[in-house]
């Protein structure tokens, strides 16, 4: 037995029925796994801490930019402070610019599966 929850069905266990299974066949959760690495921002070193599937996405922008990741996130670094005065979260920022590039359909699946 189930009841309708809005746009979900909630079936009386508590779980919904999903129709498109976010763990596709294949799925790697060491994608998930954070990493922290040591970058330079603009000349100032400090870590920064993403799942390896942002590091995968950013390694991808800064071999189409033929730079190093460094350089991409110094200019995400500057070009923020230029345009918005800044960020208080940005890992965050890192993570939203990582999906934007994703979802325009610049990184191949394989890129973003860690298949490099």
């Amino acid at each position: 037995m189930s009841r309708s929850m809005g746009k979900g069905v909630l079936e009386t266990s508590g779980v919904y029925k999903i129709k498109i299974d976010p763990f596709v066949k294949g799925f790697d959760m060491a994608l998930a796994r954070p990493l922290s690495r040591s970058v330079r921002l603009n000349g100032f070193s400090t870590c920064l801490r993403l799942e390896e599937v942002y590091w995968n996405i950013l390694g991808e922008i800064a071999r189409i930019n033929t730079c190093s990741v460094s350089a991409l996130l110094s200019y995400v670094d500057r070009e923020v402070h230029l345009r918005y005065g800044g960020v208080k979260n940005f890992s965050g920022l890192v993570r939203v610019v990582c999906v934007v590039h994703a979802l325009k359909g610049q990184v191949s699946t394989a890129d973003q599966a860690g298949v490099m």
